[in-house]
């Protein structure tokens, strides 16, 4: 199983950003960048799902989503992999426990944008995932006030990093999280899909 699965060395911290990418397009690589660059990481593995829990439509194909990311992200520090795959596990709790124990002497921390921060109450087993690693956040056009008033932000809001720490994330013991603003660039997947251009 490791020799399928990104190599990392001990003592690294490496972001997690997991989502179907359907499909991949400038929006995920800003989000990368900026909390790569904001949360002190060492690199970033691109999580390419299988499918997503919350949502009843199937994606892309993987071989599609995964050669989609490549082609999109080229950056030396990143990795678009597909090891929810590999290791059979669908909801994002699982994988980081998966993650944990393979890895046991890297630190991990999630990344999301800020409009899955407003409705991430709604995710399988949250608070595990808020209590197992750092959770970092980049800010999504129109979507600050409603990720800073979620249910998420209020029950942990004493776990909150100040912006001004946030490049201590990645050796912060969990729960803890911490919000980012970044230039931003107003693209998603499901606005693509409906326009019908797969690809940005």
């Amino acid at each position: 199983m490791r020799s399928s699965i990104p190599y990392a060395r001990p003592g690294q911290v490496i972001g997690l950003f997991g989502g179907s990418f359907d499909p991949p397009h400038r929006g995920h690589v800003h989000v990368t960048l900026e909390a790569m660059k904001a949360f002190g990481l060492d690199r970033v593995w691109w999580l390419v799902s299988p499918g997503n829990p919350l949502k009843s439509r199937g994606p892309a194909p993987m071989d599609q989503r995964l050669a989609a990311a490549r082609r999109v992200v080229r950056h030396p520090r990143v990795e678009v992999t597909d090891i929810e795959a590999k290791l059979g596990t669908r909801a994002t709790a699982d994988t980081i426990r998966r993650l944990r124990a393979l890895y046991p002497q890297v630190r991990f921390v999630w990344l999301m944008g800020a409009d899955n921060l407003a409705q991430f109450h709604h995710w399988q087993e949250w608070r595990s995932i808020m209590e197992s690693v750092p959770v970092g956040v980049v800010a999504r056009p129109g979507e600050r006030i409603s990720a800073r008033m979620s249910p998420a932000a209020q029950i942990y809001r004493g776990c909150r990093l100040d912006g001004q720490a946030r490049h201590l994330l990645g050796q912060a013991q969990a729960p803890a999280w911490c919000f980012v603003n970044a230039p931003m660039i107003d693209l998603s997947s499901t606005r693509l899909r409906a326009k019908g251009g797969w690809i940005a």
